[in-house]
């Protein structure tokens, strides 16, 4: 399989493709991808073609079918190969996206290369037509201008930069050299960059023992506005972060947990696999429950490695452990759909907010199971077994073998480590039923000293109104209605979401003034105008004697015991 990349124009942002098939039957299906790994959602990648050709081995165009959206039907009975001719349209610059401008050629190939079931095992060759004085970055080795794949997953799976503004660095750890690339106008505090990845790295690596790569590249996509996205390959991650002014500033954070996540993903979901996606099919969706796994259990490690590695104080970790705790009380999907459930469905709304209350996210509920499920271990090794002998398992036990795991995979192995407990009480309320967490994240709390509390949201309207406001994205001094607490006084009063607030008895008010007015009529009775479809109402808040949207902390206890003391030890280590 032969692929030609040219950018003859590149401020049309029209990448040109010359793919190369060999073919053996009379009719050749040929694909584009529909989905990409590490967004399991549907991309529809194929609405970016255009000017879709196909030649035989003489050069003779011939006639072909499309049969869905990215599968094409050709007639080839007369060649030994085919040639597909095609324009991809790159103008989306994200973690998992295409890209080309005049300064650069971003591609991640799993969204604009056609293939067929026979190329999908077949060596690939890449060359490209681009500006000479361009670098590269990507973890295929580039030689005499050329990429070299071994099959269609190790191609897909290795995005590259070509770019005038690449900085680059690297450092080893143990067997593996790794590379952090950054694209872009950025000014690196390298040092400080290579010590805390250095760090979370070694960190991880330990807890696996080996790493799965001799080589792994951070890919860095810098970018002047407001953004955060990573995506995760086997050899490599891409990371689109911005506003430049901030990545070494309030954003190095962002930078530090996102790039371990990223990592930790080389072992959790590049290699221990949820069996429905081993090996991943390209065509269409691969439904697996296991989210909670892939995701959650790397947004919860992700975070904990910076505080193990001694990157994060304990301080600088419970902000983020808060946040997921947060994201959990404040979304009421927890009582209506399992993170079980919510994984299977990531392929239908996973990635927008969707209807009110219908599901939850695979991330912050994984994470909170995945810390329930370590300070589990830890109780019933007396302190001497983690998440971390369980992942650890995985890896060896099925992700080295190319075996896909299954959710009794996982729970045998868990209860091999809690000495042959039965978790099927946890795995039916909690990963496939809706029980509250409250109680058992409370518990698991008090065993290593700490403390979940709650105080009074510091967002007048949410705790005393029962709803959350945002500026209107097209009005900012206007605010909409973002979210409300069923129950609460703006549900009981009709309030619906994207609601405009007008005025509070009588008085127009915008973004700016809106909570003054609020605490002014504190005490009052309170009837809100609002704007609803362009239809002005008038609606009166029922009187209210709690707060609504209470905040959750994590303090440490003033005098743990002892065996309190040594569970904390032991989970920090």
């Amino acid at each position: 399989m032969q692929i030609k990349i040219d950018v003859a124009s590149p401020q049309q942002q029209f990448i040109s493709f010359e793919v190369t098939l060999p073919v053996e039957d009379n009719i050749t299906d040929v694909y584009l991808p529909s989905w990409r790994p590490g967004r399991y959602q549907l991309g529809d990648f194929a609405k970016n073609i255009k000017s879709f050709y196909v030649f035989d081995d003489t050069g003779k165009r011939l006639p072909f079918k499309k049969i869905s959206k990215a599968h094409w039907q050709v007639l080839t009975e007369k060649t030994s190969e085919i040639k597909v001719v095609y324009k991809y349209y790159a103008a989306e610059l994200n973690a998992g996206s295409t890209y080309l401008d005049k300064t650069q050629l971003y591609v991640n190939p799993v969204n604009c290369t056609v293939f067929t079931d026979a190329s999908a095992l077949q060596n690939i060759f890449v060359s490209f037509s681009l500006p000479s004085h361009w670098d590269y970055a990507g973890p295929l080795p580039l030689k005499n201008n050329c990429l070299r794949a071994a099959h269609l997953d190790e191609w897909v799976d290795s995005p590259f930069i070509f770019s005038e503004h690449i900085q680059r660095q690297s450092f080893q750890v143990q067997d593996t050299k790794f590379h952090i690339c950054f694209n872009g106008e950025i000014k690196p505090n390298w040092s400080r960059l290579i010590e805390d990845f250095e760090l979370f790295a070694t960190k991880q690596i330990e807890k696996f023992i080996e790493f799965p790569t001799s080589e792994y590249y951070f890919l860095f996509q810098i970018l002047p506005y407001k953004i955060y996205h990573g995506v995760e390959h086997e050899k490599c991650t891409v990371i689109a972060l911005g506003p430049t002014y901030a990545v070494f500033e309030e954003l190095y954070v962002e930078l530090l947990g996102v790039s371990s996540h990223e990592l930790y993903h080389t072992w959790n979901v590049k290699a221990i696999r949820p069996h429905e996606m081993m090996p991943y099919d390209f065509k269409r969706e691969n439904y697996s429950e296991l989210g909670y796994l892939a995701e959650g259990v790397t947004t919860y490690m992700g975070d904990l490695m910076l505080y193990k590695s001694g990157i994060f104080d304990f301080k600088e970790y419970k902000l983020e452990l808060e946040k997921q705790l947060q994201k959990h009380f404040d979304n009421f999907g927890r009582f209506n759909y399992s993170v079980a459930a919510s994984s299977f469905d990531t392929w239908l709304d996973g990635y927008e907010a969707g209807a009110p209350g219908r599901k939850v996210s695979i991330y912050t509920e994984g994470c909170l199971i995945a810390f329930m499920l370590d300070v589990f271990l830890l109780r019933a090794s007396d302190n001497q077994k983690s998440l971390d002998n369980v992942m650890r398992d995985l890896y060896f036990n099925f992700a080295k073998k190319g075996v896909g795991v299954k959710e009794a995979d996982l729970k045998a192995t868990i209860e091999n480590y809690m000495g042959g407990a039965d978790l099927s009480w946890f795995f039916e309320q909690y990963i496939h039923g809706t029980k509250a967490y409250e109680t058992l994240l409370m518990d698991c709390f008090e065993y290593l000293g700490l403390e979940l509390v709650t105080h009074p949201s510091t967002d007048l309207a949410a705790a005393t109104l029962g709803m959350k406001l945002v500026p209107n994205p097209t009005q900012p001094h206007r605010l909409v209605v973002q979210q409300i607490y069923p129950g609460g006084p703006a549900d009981l009063a009709g309030m619906m979401l994207n609601d405009e607030i007008l005025g509070i008895n009588e008085i127009a008010v915008t973004s700016a003034d809106f909570v003054r007015w609020l605490k002014y009529f504190e005490t009052d009775n309170k009837e809100l105008t609002i704007n609803r479809k362009s239809n002005v109402h008038h609606l009166v808040l029922p009187e209210n004697q709690r707060t609504f949207y209470q905040q959750y902390k994590i303090e440490q206890l003033a005098n743990p015991n002892k065996q309190q003391q040594s569970a904390f030890r032991a989970w920090s280590k």
